[in-house]
């Protein structure tokens, strides 16, 4: 993992960086909301509320925004965990549906030291793919969707 303060990025970062995502204007159209945002500890929750803005014909959350609010967590936790040494690379993207939500939903996306760890060990063989599943769950904590992500990693320096 990052040693020393020129691989570090600032204490400062994870808040300009959710303050940042919270002003991003296809978030802000769709409602999405960065709730917690803890690179170091490899945590982010991010939720939607339904809104007029957001609801698909049937009155449900509009698929595509659903996508959305996964989009860049993953590769955000990995790349300041990481460190500048190496290159995060968006590989394939797959959304399972589960049932229809009509409420507010969240997603929790983490990844643990272990497993960045395990990314550390094997990419000194080269180009490793990793692949994550994020549920997306309603305000009854019943699972809505399954987010598949995967991603391709490799050491640069």
């Amino acid at each position: 993992m990052k040693q020393g303060k020129k691989t570090t990025y600032p204490q400062l970062l994870p808040h300009l960086l959710k303050g940042r995502l919270n002003a991003f204007a296809p978030f802000v159209g769709a409602g999405i909301r960065v709730q917690t945002m803890d690179l170091d500890n490899g945590l982010c929750v991010v939720s939607m509320p339904l809104t007029r803005l957001n609801k698909s014909l049937d009155g449900a959350q509009f698929t595509g925004s659903m996508l959305m609010m996964t989009e860049p967590f993953l590769k955000l936790i990995l790349s300041h965990r990481l460190g500048r040494a190496y290159q995060v690379s968006d590989h394939s993207l797959q959304i399972e549906f589960l049932a229809e939500a009509h409420s507010t939903v969240t997603a929790r996306i983490r990844i643990d030291t272990t497993e960045v760890m395990d990314i550390i060990h094997e990419t000194k063989q080269g180009t490793v793919m990793r692949s994550y599943e994020i549920l997306i769950s309603d305000a009854h904590q019943k699972p809505i969707a399954k987010v598949t992500k995967s991603l391709m990693i490799r050491l640069i320096s």
